[in-house]
């Protein structure tokens, strides 16, 4: 039996849940410190899931920052590398902690986009499809939406097409998790980041 928790389904087996449904909801809760995943349909296929690295108890992204291998010209690139959160423990807050899953070795990292209020509770990832022989770079560009529906749209590439908007955290992201292909070696093709993930903590809820 899995025990991995995806978007809508855990949040909703939970909220109702008693009894063995309930106390198993409740122990992944304390363990993991989450009841909920989003995430999107159109990432990058190729790389490992990497480690999970979640904001401080209590706190929630609110801004975030992009690293972006700009382009190279007729050598490899790679575009999205990585993404940082940036947590905070209120909506208003100077106070903040900036976490990261694994990031590519390729780029720069952009200027941070904040929420002008409230947290980041949803994305859009831009992926541009696998090339043949061509140059691939899986995954471009992400775009949050805040909790008064502000919308953030990063300063990544621009190959590929949007897919479709995730569920929302109820209140806000509070962890992230990227799938990045390890570096090929020379002469090979190299993509980085392929797809990324969300958490939504403590008794918040996924919602449409």
């Amino acid at each position: 039996m899995s025990l991995r928790p995806s978007g809508l389904a855990f949040s909703v087996a939970c909220r109702g849940g008693g009894g063995f449904v309930g106390r198993l909801c409740s122990t992944c809760t304390q363990v993991f410190g989450y009841q909920s995943i989003i995430s999107v349909n159109n990432g990058g296929l190729l790389g490992e899931w990497k480690f999970i690295e979640k904001c401080p108890k209590g706190w929630f992204a609110r801004g975030f920052s992009l690293k972006v291998d700009s382009g190279e010209g007729l050598l490899d690139d790679t575009a999205l590398n990585g993404i940082q959160l940036h947590c905070t423990p209120s909506p208003t807050s100077n106070m903040s902690k900036t976490i990261e899953s694994l990031s590519g070795k390729w780029g720069s990292w952009t200027k941070s986009r904040w929420c002008h209020s409230g947290f980041l509770r949803g994305f859009v990832l831009q992926v541009q499809p696998p090339q043949g022989y061509g140059d691939d770079t899986a995954a471009n560009n992400i775009m949050f939406t805040c909790s008064n529906y502000e919308i953030l749209l990063g300063l990544g590439g621009n190959r590929g097409n949007w897919g479709i908007q995730s569920n929302f955290c109820g209140t806000g992201i509070c962890g992230i998790q990227t799938r990045q292909e390890s570096p090929q070696g020379f002469l090979n093709d190299d993509t980085a980041l392929n797809d990324v993930r969300f958490y939504c903590c403590h008794d918040d809820d996924t919602q449409k």
